[in-house]
């Protein structure tokens, strides 16, 4: 699971970058006055627009140069541009809380003041010097991240090297203590001090827009209230709940039959290194420990796969090019290949945090991956390609509508897409030969592997984003952050850190959304999402047999369907994109334990006896 930057709304980007503001030009806005009538609103409404286009595209430059070249000089003009943003953001969104109270206002002009005052990640207040003091902390904390570096054997290890290694089913519980240990230790806890007072300052910058504080701010842009996003979101993780318990149990007994009771106890939470993941939140890398006997060899790993037809990087960016354009969507752009990082660099520091970029809200698009020729980044490839695939299709929107209908659909559009590589798919695409496709007897390892990600990430993307809240509302206080992190790992995921965690310690720190500041519940949203669209997609290619079988590979009536959707860019509700596509206007885990209903059945037997819960 890979963060994208869905790239350039200054209202999201801007936020949460960093900063040495300076002295700037006065936007138009600020240069001419726009009445208090609905014509006046929709007058300073197109001056802002223009303003944020223009400057998003410098933004996005700086911010590129910033992750792929980490140096003291690229973070200062990181900062500084940062800096301008979010003085613009909140300006704007003040003046946006202000011509909202006009009465008849053109319902467009409309949404675009309520983006424009809900969709700011880290509001700086007006008190001078502000904006600065909150980027630059938000610069430093980012660059700490992409710098950061753990231990193995005692040897330093890089964070993408270190990432590869807790997915290495052959280390020793000790190497992956170790790895674990160092790396939240080295990463994160230098962060407390810096991240304690940015939430100070970002907090007066809500309260200055009218919200209680940030939490309440994100969670106001669903279109719906704060309380009604906390219920949905906590609606779907119940609905989902009894999977993800019975596949801890399963994983639970089969890692106490490998490493004995003095690793991982038969009952009570998993050991949060023995999952194959830094941060627990997905267990396919462990596959081969927990694979079920007969049914969990499917014969075939797409990284030896490509491997044995020499495939590099490119050809991997090329295959999830090729998938998209089989649903009738046009070729990547030639800048595409020639401004995208493919590869870390061997010669300097960078965020190898694979993420997506539409630099000039056009068609410079990119992606920026250290790819390793492996599974995990081939699926990686196809999701972030979703992000580009659905800027490009909303880019004759008008600017404050260039994003997702919200952020859970720009995250699940690549997902679903990946969910679409089925063993078929390979085969159509020339990676595996019609004679080693997994016969129906395989659906249980097929499928398992698929929830040790799906569904082993639900709590994960919920609680990520319970902890900032309480953060921000102040029911976790600076003395108990570390404390509150572990105790939602233990309560939302049956989680425990491999050693006792020191009070002043900052384990959330470790994981790059927090120092980055990027809102977490899209992730969770994408995960619910992304088997809606697909089941959609399924039926629309007049699928019968069992729903994870399905391929819409080279489907032209599923592109146009889904192309319908990605034009609408955040021009309308989510509920009005998501009936365009899934013919529906509600979220729903349904199509989720559709797909995974098998899977469940085979739990509960596999369970039968065993403890489950933690």
């Amino acid at each position: 699971m890979k963060f994208a930057s869905v790239a350039l709304s200054a209202l999201a980007i801007s936020l949460a970058s960093p900063a040495l503001a300076e002295h700037h030009e006065a936007a138009p806005a600020e240069t001419a006055a726009f009445p208090m009538t609905p014509q006046g609103a929709a007058d300073w409404v197109a001056s802002v627009e223009k303003d944020l286009f223009d400057y998003s595209v410098e933004a996005s430059q700086v911010y590129w140069v910033n992750n792929t070249y980490i140096t003291e000089d690229t973070d200062a003009l990181a900062a500084k541009i940062g800096a301008v943003g979010t003085e613009k953001s909140v300006k704007y969104a003040l003046e946006a809380a202000k011509y909202a109270e006009i009465a008849d206002l053109d319902p467009v002009v409309k949404r675009k003041l309520d983006i424009l005052r809900n969709n700011i990640v880290l509001p700086a207040p007006t008190t001078a010097g502000a904006a600065t003091e909150l980027n630059e902390i938000a610069t430093r904390l980012n660059s700490q991240y992409g710098k950061g570096k753990g231990t193995l054997n005692g040897k330093e290890i890089s964070g993408s090297d270190i990432e590869a290694e807790m997915g290495n089913p052959e280390r020793t519980p000790e190497e992956l203590a170790e790895m674990w240990t160092s790396w939240h230790d080295n990463v994160g806890g230098p962060m407390k001090g810096d991240y304690v007072r940015m939430v100070e300052i970002a907090n007066e910058g809500a309260k200055e827009l009218g919200f209680d504080d940030v939490g309440a701010m994100w969670r106001s842009g669903y279109d719906m209230s704060p309380e009604e996003f906390t219920a949905m979101t906590e609606r779907l993780w119940e609905e989902t709940k009894p999977l993800y318990v019975a596949l801890h149990a399963y994983v639970r007994s089969k890692l106490n039959e490998k490493y004995g009771d003095e690793v991982q106890a038969r009952t009570g939470p998993i050991r949060a290194d023995l999952l194959g993941n830094m941060w627990a939140q997905e267990w396919g890398n462990i596959y081969p420990l927990v694979a079920p006997a007969g049914a969990g060899d499917i014969g075939y790993d797409i990284g030896e796969l490509l491997a044995a037809q020499d495939k590099g990087p490119i050809d991997m960016v090329k295959i999830g090019e090729g998938f998209y354009s089989s649903l009738g969507m046009k070729a990547l752009p030639e800048t595409f290949w020639k401004r995208s990082m493919f590869l870390k660099p061997a010669d300097r520091e960078v965020v190898c945090h694979a993420s997506a970029w539409d630099i000039d809200n056009k068609d410079d698009i990119r992606i920026k991956m250290c790819i390793k020729v492996n599974a995990d980044d081939f699926v990686t490839i196809h999701h972030e390609l979703g992000h580009n695939y659905y800027q490009r299709a909303y880019q004759d929107q008008s600017y404050l509508h260039l994003n997702g209908a919200n952020d859970g659909f720009h995250e699940a559009i690549g997902d679903f897409v990946a969910l679409s590589i089925t063993p078929e798919y390979l085969v159509q695409i020339g990676l595996l030969d019609r004679d080693d496709v997994p016969s129906a007897d395989k659906d249980i390892g097929l499928l398992l592997r698929q929830a040790m990600d799906k569904v082993a990430f639900l709590p994960f993307g919920l609680l990520v984003d319970k902890w900032r809240w309480g953060v921000f509302d102040g029911t976790v206080p600076p003395e108990a952050y570390n404390a509150a992190w572990v105790g939602l790992k233990r309560d939302y995921q049956g989680i425990t850190p491999p050693v006792d965690r020191p009070l002043d310690a900052f384990d959330p720190g470790a994981k790059y959304h927090i120092p980055g500041n990027t809102p977490y519940t899209r992730y969770f949203l994408a995960r619910i999402l992304q088997f809606q669209f697909y089941k959609a997609a399924c039926d629309q290619a007049g699928w019968k047999g069992p729903l994870h079988r399905c391929s819409f590979y080279g489907n032209k009536e599923v592109g146009e369907k889904l192309n319908a959707m990605l034009e609408m860019g955040a021009s309308k509700p989510w509920p009005d994109a998501l009936e365009v596509f899934a013919g529906t206007r509600e979220m729903s885990a349904k199509p989720m334990l559709e797909y995974f209903k098998p899977l469940m059945k085979w739990l509960d037997q596999q369970n039968k006896g065993k403890p489950k819960g933690w």
